[in-house]
This record gives structure tokens, C-alpha cells and sequence, in this order.
């Protein structure tokens, strides 16, 4: 019995290998993103659903977030080998003690806006002073305390500020005279409510000037020191490139795999290709070569907006050249 199960493996072995199927075990990555599963992320999912990983040898798990789940305290508890973040937060979380890197800059521009009613008198910034403002926290609300501290308004002083859930009651309820929106997200929520974009209002971060870098991948300086997770991450990278770059080119084709992802079923395709039609105006270097390339300046003026907070700073210590790394994005190449 003992010799025809051995038997039986050696010639079951000999199949796989003739088959191709004794090939290395695929490689775990597990990525954490920052919210629930949209076309704010389609590249990872679209990377996942046409095989870009599983071709690069990689099993990778992608991790929808929510509310109540931080990607800082996600990788910090080794939950997560990289996870999606905005920058601001990852160089807060870097300065108390989780030194995050950056290894890639998926967008490279801002999509996040402050929204406002026509109806409630704000049509410039300046009438922004005694007014309810809607804002987002957990990282999200350090572009806008930075523009506050720019304009010279102190909280709770000249303006109060409302925290806002991530959704848009706050404005069309009237309990707030703007809100937090994203270009892709939360602005069409707005109008899918009915509100008329004329009886609107926007300002985007970008054009006031203290737009802070959003969606990049970050993962901990440690396991930078280890060549075979660089090697890891940098097929990684390679694959989701190539993810977002097909997203970028068929919205309709990403709406339906983001979807298909969503196992609360809320998603539509009708929103998320409209969701990811705005969120590839974010990412001006897909389909080129330096899709994912962070931008030392872009880097450098994210860094200066949060050291110029006012009295309370994001980061008191500008972290130079340790808070990004080329060296995985090189390697992806």
C-alpha cells in the first residue's frame, strides 16, 4: 500500500510538472484600502479580475475599508503588507511612530472639494466666516484646518466646524452651509439628490492651494530592508500599473468588475463609471511611463502644506526624502 502511494505521487508530480502546475507557490500580498469597494479603487480590483497579479505569481487579497477601519493601524498591526492612504495621514502616522513609505503615487492630483449652497451666501471664501462646515476626519481633515489656518479663521472662533459622516445629509438637510466632497464621490450624491449644479457652489483644495497628495501606496521603512518584499512589491506595483491603466482607458469595463466586487450589492454600474470617469482626471500619468511616479516637488509641496497648519501643524518635522522611496517603483519597471 505504502509503495503504490508513493508511486502515485511521483507520477501525479511528474503530470503537474509536465503541465506547468509545479510552478512556485504564488506569493501572499495583502492590501488594505482606504474605503469600500468604489472605482476609487478599480485598478486593484480590475488587476485582480484579468489575472495581472496571478501572472506576476502573486495571490493577492484586497481588504475594502470602511468607517470604522484605519489602514494606518491596519498595516501597524501586521494586517496588511501595503495599504492605500493619503499622505497627509501616512506622514502623521509616520511622525508617531508607524514609518510608513511611500512606494507609488497613484493620483497625482486632488479630488477632494469643499462644496457649498448658493442659498446659505457663500460664493467666495471669504464668506466662509460664521459658517457651519462639514469635515471629515480620521486623516481627512488636514487640507482643509490648513486652508482654514491660510484664510486666518480659527475654529469654534470664526468658523464652526461640523464633523461630518461620510455622507451628505449635512447639506441637504441645511445643517451646514458646505460639506467634504470628493469630485468622484460625494459631489454627485449631491446632485443625485436634486440639488441643481447651479444652486452650487465648489472649492477645490487644488485651486486654493493647499491640495494635499491622496491615494498613494505606503508601506512600513522596515520591510524595505528585505530584498525578496521589495522584489514582492514590485510586482505588485507592476500588475496594479497595469490595472489602473485599463481602468483609465474603459470606465464601463472597470463599473463592472468594481461591482461585481461589491458583495453589499449597492453598487450600480451607471454610478461607477461616472465615479471612475472623475477619478481618472486624478491620475494624469496612467498609459504613460510614469504612471505611479511620485513627484519629489508634489511630494515636497504636500510636505510644506501640512508643516503650515497653523498652531497645530499635521507634522512638526519635515521628514525629507525617508517619507518616499523610488526604489520599489524603479524595480516594477
Amino acid at each position: 500500500m505504502f509503495r503504490r502511494s508513493k508511486l502515485t505521487q511521483i507520477l501525479l508530480a511528474g503530470v503537474l510538472a509536465a503541465t506547468g502546475f509545479a510552478a512556485t507557490a504564488q506569493e501572499k500580498v495583502t492590501v488594505q484600502l482606504k474605503w469600500l469597494p468604489q472605482a476609487q479603487f478599480a485598478g486593484y480590483y480590475v488587476a485582480q479580475a484579468k489575472g495581472y497579479y496571478k501572472a506576476e505569481g502573486l495571490d493577492v487579497t484586497i481588504k475594502a475599508g470602511g468607517p470604522d477601519i484605519s489602514p494606518v493601524q491596519v498595516i501597524a498591526g501586521k494586517g496588511a503588507d501595503v495599504v492605500v492612504n493619503w499622505m497627509p495621514d501616512a506622514l502623521a502616522a509616520r511622525e508617531a511612530g508607524v514609518p510608513l513609505v511611500n512606494i507609488a503615487q497613484v493620483f497625482n492630483r486632488s479630488g477632494m472639494m469643499l462644496t457649498c449652497k448658493k442659498a446659505s451666501g457663500v460664493s467666495s471664501p471669504k464668506d466662509l466666516k460664521g459658517k457651519t462646515l462639514g469635515v471629515w476626519f480620521g486623516g481627512n481633515e488636514y487640507p482643509f484646518l490648513n486652508w482654514m489656518a491660510k484664510l486666518g479663521y480659527k475654529p469654534d472662533t470664526d468658523i464652526k466646524i461640523m464633523k461630518q459622516g461620510f455622507n451628505v445629509d449635512p447639506l441637504l438637510q441645511n445643517q451646514a452651509a458646505c460639506i467634504s466632497t470628493m469630485i468622484y464621490n460625494e459631489y454627485w450624491q449631491v446632485i443625485d439628490a436634486g440639488v441643481k449644479e447651479s444652486d452650487l457652489v465648489t472649492f477645490f483644495y487644488e485651486d486654493q492651494g493647499v491640495a494635499s497628495l491622496e491615494d498613494g501606496l505606503y508601506v512600513l521603512e522596515s520591510n524595505l530592508k528585505d530584498p525578496a518584499f521589495v522584489k514582492r512589491m514590485a510586482k505588485f506595483l507592476k500588475a496594479t500599473f497595469k490595472g489602473w491603466n485599463e481602468a483609465v482607458k474603459d470606465p464601463a469595463g472597470a463599473a463592472k468588475i468594481v461591482v461585481a466586487a461589491d458583495m453589499s450589492g449597492s453598487a450600480t454600474e451607471k454610478v461607477q463609471k461616472r465615479q471612475m470617469e472623475n477619478v481618472a482626471k486624478l491620475i494624469t500619468n496612467a498609459n504613460s511611463p510614469k504612471m505611479g511616479y511620485l513627484e519629489p516637488a508634489a511630494y515636497e509641496r504636500t510636505v510644506k502644506v501640512l508643516l503650515s497648519s497653523g498652531s497645530a501643524p499635521v507634522i512638526k518635522k519635515d521628514p525629507g526624502k525617508d517619507g518616499y522611496t523610488h526604489a520599489v517603483w524603479e524595480a516594477a519597471r
